[in-house]
């Protein structure tokens, strides 16, 4: 019994957390961020709460209040039940019962994704210190995050996508100490990526869509996280070579595409052996494929196109059985092996169009095979005497 009680809970809060990323307010829900209970707001109008906190409510009347007050545009009108001091009433604010006091709300989410709201983010907001997540993707904000926000000690994910944020990374999200989501992807932030932004606890970093640009850090295989997303932005030079030999082995998915990266795809990627998705593509990538991408057993999108590698395209990686989508594209290979011949049959998705492979259809022109960009470059690999063991070849 104490088995199917545990299950139902668990299919309640993933439908609650699924109707609530695609929502503004949105009815009944579960505690977050190690408080319990069910909301309390979120567009309801309940009577102002008996044994509330003044402390925790009023710190969040006077937040909000003056959030409110740098709002410039409403189309959709959310703003118009934030009235009165009852906060846990306010549209797109959830509140949960405290489990340090009985009977006493806190304000613990704030969801207003696609609410269209135009302003800025205020310094009070830090006296949110309950809050567990805060959702503003699909807006019109401005500006940057307050460093103030560095007191938000309780929360956990900050989605602060398709905005018009702009300026330097914002520091301030690697000094929030919980945080363990954050997401800043399709905004306007420029400038080069923080050393410290791969020494958090950070599990999900999506940056994709900016204007970052300069070198990615050396200590990108420090970062513990499950998925990093640095696509679309402007960086430059090499993927560094410390991926894959520092860090946990928990990376799940890494997106690298669109940006002006060179040199050679890193000897280390082969130990992200849980690593499904690896997307290079539309880069300036150059070399020979490592023989270490044959350890990815877990890869299910490896997407490789529109770059200048070069060799044969061998066995190792055509082999690799949870293959669902192999793209080499518009790349320089001059051949590949009999496996790959074989991905169509197992249907798998394989584009090797416009590379330089001798008797097959759609390739570039024999002119501009004569010459490989790259051709005397020196991709570092492991030297060994044996075959490749995968997990063993660290330096």
């Amino acid at each position: 019994m104490e088995t199917a009680t545990t299950s139902l809970l668990a299919l309640l809060l993933h439908m609650i957390a699924t109707e609530a990323a695609f929502s503004v307010g949105g009815g009944v829900g579960i505690g977050i961020g190690g408080v319990g209970g069910v909301w309390i707001g979120g567009g309801t109008n309940p009577p102002d709460p008996p044994n509330s906190s003044p402390q925790n409510l009023n710190n969040a009347y006077i937040a909000l209040q003056a959030w409110k007050s740098s709002i410039k545009d409403d189309p959709l009108g959310i703003l118009t039940t934030w009235v009165g001091p009852n906060v846990c009433s306010y549209k797109g604010v959830f509140c949960v019962e405290s489990q340090d006091q009985i009977g006493v709300p806190i304000v613990a989410g704030i969801d207003l994704n696609h609410a269209n709201l135009k302003g800025t983010l205020v310094k009070e907001l830090s006296l949110l210190t309950d809050m567990s997540l805060f959702h503003l993707n699909s807006n019109r904000f401005i500006g940057t995050v307050p460093y103030t926000f560095r007191e938000l000690i309780s929360l956990t994910e900050l989605d602060l996508s398709n905005n018009q944020f702009s300026g330097s990374f914002p520091m301030a999200t690697l000094l929030i100490p919980n945080l363990l989501y954050l997401d800043l992807r399709f905004n306007n932030f420029r400038g080069p990526l923080p050393q410290d932004l791969f020494n958090t606890n950070l599990d999900a970093i999506f940056l994709n869509n900016n204007r970052f640009s300069g070198q990615i850090p050396q200590n990108l295989g420090n970062s513990p996280a499950s998925v990093i997303n640095l696509a679309n932005n402007k960086l430059t030079g090499d993927i560094p070579f410390s991926f894959g030999y520092m860090g946990g082995p928990r990376l799940k998915e890494i997106l690298l595409l669109n940006n002006q990266l060179s040199g050679c795809i890193p000897q280390g990627v082969g130990l992200w052996s849980d690593l499904q998705v690896f997307d290079v593509s539309y880069n300036s990538l150059m070399g020979h494929l490592p023989d270490s991408i044959s350890c990815l057993s877990g890869i299910e999108v490896l997407n490789l196109a529109h770059n200048k590698l070069s060799g044969v395209l061998p066995d190792l990686v055509c082999s690799l059985k949870g293959l669902v989508n192999l793209t080499v594209a518009y790349n320089f290979f001059s051949g590949f092996s009999q496996e790959c011949g074989k991905l169509l049959l197992r249907n798998v998705g394989f584009d090797f169009s416009l590379n330089c492979i001798l008797g097959r259809q759609m390739q570039r022109p024999q002119p501009e095979c004569s010459l490989v960009p790259g051709g005397g470059l020196s991709c570092l690999t492991i030297p060994s005497p044996k075959p490749l063991v995968c997990g063993s070849f660290l330096p």
